[in-house]
């Protein structure tokens, strides 16, 4: 029978193998967590050492754009504690997607049959206008789309349509348009991309999945454009991305195509704007250079990169310059005519720093649309019913189709959540957004989700 002093020997060393086997599973799991740790840093380390080494570097197509005082000269970038670039202030970055055909860029010969190709070119009509808004002391995104026939007035006192301005100026003139038409907002930078470059960009990406509202067909033989989707939920690649963002061929024109562009956006931000996307910067930045126009420096898209891929689904604000459609000109030309008092609160509330716009709208008198997304019919009437009872006195339904909803969303249709916070307590739910997806005369529009079914009074 072994002694006291022995089974205490015994047992310390047991305890003793036991605890260098942790210690060593310890080790194990700690340099497992360091080699991968070190090969983020490392690849982070690349991508900073390359924004640094080129911050001062526009990314510009020689030849398609000139230095112009209506963009910032300062870059206002600083570095966090893991030293990646960073805006510390907020930057305004206007966004122009250009189509050109080949007789607009005089290459005639490329049509071939009566089909005219698209083909490489940045100095065309723009199709899309965005201004972008990364604000880092709101940690908001804001998005405000401009439809390509909005009436402005260019230098000279020339009236025309915006999407005029990059092809008669390229972006100096662009941006200068955009900025007297939002009572001089700043643009600090911009980016013209392409149709061939958004096909692959979209690619690069992986695609998309969006959840197409309706059916959507159209046929153009001179451009090869056979446009064809079912509604609901569809994985779109490069080719078919651009002619879901093409189509406008319905009931609101250009305008509901920007409310497809909108969703596709959001899509887009939410799937893809993520801490990977740093990963596709290099195949990114083979793209810039063939389908771009920017002066951006590769330091600033990364701190871009960044924001976005950090940016919350709420703190996403999507906008539309506030207007109506007009036509009534010795031309009969069709404009968007803009509405400058709506887009004075607008730009007071999104883009003009230090300034506040206190109780824009009594919120009694705010007109709601309530659009159903659910098979229940009387879910619509019932959300009308409660909101008159709480005082808001101009609601209706707005019977436009969209794709069917979990959640009931409430949108801010012209950028102003105090209202939308409001009926949201009215109602009990709802998930608050700032997009330009809903009725084009409302201030506030629902969108009735599966959720309001269980909520709604019973009748």
């Amino acid at each position: 029978m072994s002694s006291f002093k022995e089974q205490s020997y015994s047992k310390a060393n047991q305890t003793a193998k036991v605890r260098e086997k942790n210690k060593k599973k310890r080790q194990g799991l700690l340099f497992w967590s360091i080699g991968l740790t070190g090969v983020s840093i490392l690849s982070a380390t690349g991508g900073v050492l390359l924004a640094r080494s080129l911050s001062t570097t526009p990314l510009k197509q020689a030849g398609l754009s000139s230095q112009s005082s209506i963009f910032s000269k300062v870059s206002d970038i600083s570095y966090n504690n893991f030293q990646f670039p960073e805006f510390n202030r907020p930057v305004n970055i206007l966004v122009l997607g250009a189509k050109v055909l080949a007789s607009e860029a005089n290459k005639t010969e490329l049509i071939k049959n009566g089909y005219e190709p698209t083909v490489n070119s940045l100095s065309g009509l723009t199709d899309t206008i965005l201004l972008l808004r990364f604000n880092p002391q709101t940690h908001k995104m804001t998005i405000l789309s401009i439809p390509r026939d909005t009436r402005v007035t260019f230098p000279g006192h020339k009236t025309g349509k915006i999407n005029a301005a990059n092809k008669d100026g390229g972006a100096p003139l662009a941006a200068q348009t955009v900025s007297d038409l939002l009572n001089g907002v700043k643009i600090d930078r911009y980016v013209t991309i392409n149709t061939l470059g958004l096909i692959k960009l979209i690619d690069i990406v992986g695609g998309v999945t969006v959840d197409i509202p309706k059916d959507i067909k159209y046929r153009d033989n001179t451009q090869h454009l056979y446009i064809d989707f079912k509604a609901g939920p569809r994985h779109l690649d490069g080719n078919e991305s651009e002619q879901f963002l093409r189509f406008r061929h319905d009931e609101l024109g250009d305008i509901g195509r920007i409310q497809r562009q909108q969703m596709f956006m959001r899509a887009l931000a939410e799937q893809v704007l993520n801490a990977k996307i740093v990963l596709k910067v290099p195949e990114i930045l083979s793209l810039v250079q063939s389908h771009v126009d920017t002066n951006l420096t590769i330091e600033e898209m990364i701190a871009l990169s960044g924001f976005a891929s950090g940016t919350k689904r709420s703190d996403m604000e999507m906008l539309m310059i506030p207007g109506d459609f007009g036509g009534n000109n010795p031309r009969n030309v069709s404009y968007w005519v803009p509405n400058k008092e709506a887009i004075q609160k607008m730009t007071a509330l999104h883009f003009a720093e230090g300034k506040t716009t206190e109780n824009i709208i009594d919120p009694t008198k705010l007109r709601i649309a309530i659009q159903n997304s659910t098979d229940n019919f009387q879910a619509a009437e019932s959300m009308e019913k409660i909101l008159r009872q709480a005082g808001y006195s101009q609601v209706y339904i707005y019977k436009r189709k969209i794709p069917p909803l979990e959640n009931t969303k409430i949108v801010a249709q012209k950028g102003d959540q105090n209202g939308t916070h409001l009926v949201r307590n009215s109602l009990g739910l709802g998930e608050v957004l700032t997009e330009s997806t809903g009725s084009l005369g409302s201030d506030i529009t629902i969108q009735i989700g599966k959720d309001w079914i269980t909520k709604q009074p019973k009748t």
